[in-house]
């Protein structure tokens, strides 16, 4: 039975449709405005293997942060939902990436509590017309939304693309680890018997 999950979000900022299969091949459609983002959620979707749409509008007279994070609250709900009971999942996932002189630790538990820890400095503030800030307000969007504890660490790196590239491979790929089925597992991988509460 595949893992999926569809997520509509309407308001005054941004009209989002957003849907995931963590049981994919890494297809994906995206479309948010943002040319940057979209190649983000790309990689996301690719290095994760979850097949992805996003179709997002929002305010980007304004600028770029309501999509963004309104995006990522999208994503965290939708991974949520399409994971249920998390009977028989891996639950932690950890992945160090290197891109090019840049090297990223991304660490998680699909725990049903929230806890976000960034220590992510970027060189520049903007990536081309892309706020380098929304890449913390992403992640803490998607982390509080799934309910998963995510650490972020950058260990060196001097560019800036390179260091948001690395954020999203390394995240898609720890989750892809922690969503994956844990063959010997039995129900769901905690001492409490529940991983919602």
């Amino acid at each position: 039975m595949a893992r999926t999950a569809e997520i509509s979000r309407d308001t005054a900022e941004t009209k989002i449709q957003l849907s995931i299969n963590l049981d994919g091949t890494g297809q994906n459609e995206i479309d948010t405005g943002i040319g940057f983002f979209d190649h983000m959620l790309t990689l996301f979707a690719r290095h994760g293997l979850f097949d992805l749409t996003v179709k997002a509008d929002g305010d980007l007279h304004v600028d770029h942060h309501h999509t963004v994070e309104d995006v990522g609250i999208c994503l965290g709900r939708a991974i949520g939902k399409a994971l249920g009971d998390k009977a028989g999942i891996t639950r932690y996932g950890s992945l160090s990436l290197p891109m090019e002189e840049t090297l990223v630790t991304s660490a998680l538990d699909l725990s049903g509590r929230f806890a976000f820890v960034y220590r992510v400095e970027f060189p520049t503030e903007k990536i081309g017309h892309f706020d380098t800030e929304l890449v913390q307000e992403f992640w803490n969007a998607v982390a509080s939304n799934v309910m998963m504890n995510l650490h972020l660490i950058l260990h060196h790196g001097s560019n800036s693309h390179h260091i948001s590239e690395a954020t999203f491979k390394a995240t898609a790929r720890a989750l892809r680890i922690a969503v994956g089925h844990d063959s010997r597992q039995q129900g769901v991988p905690s001492s409490k018997g529940t991983l919602t509460d």
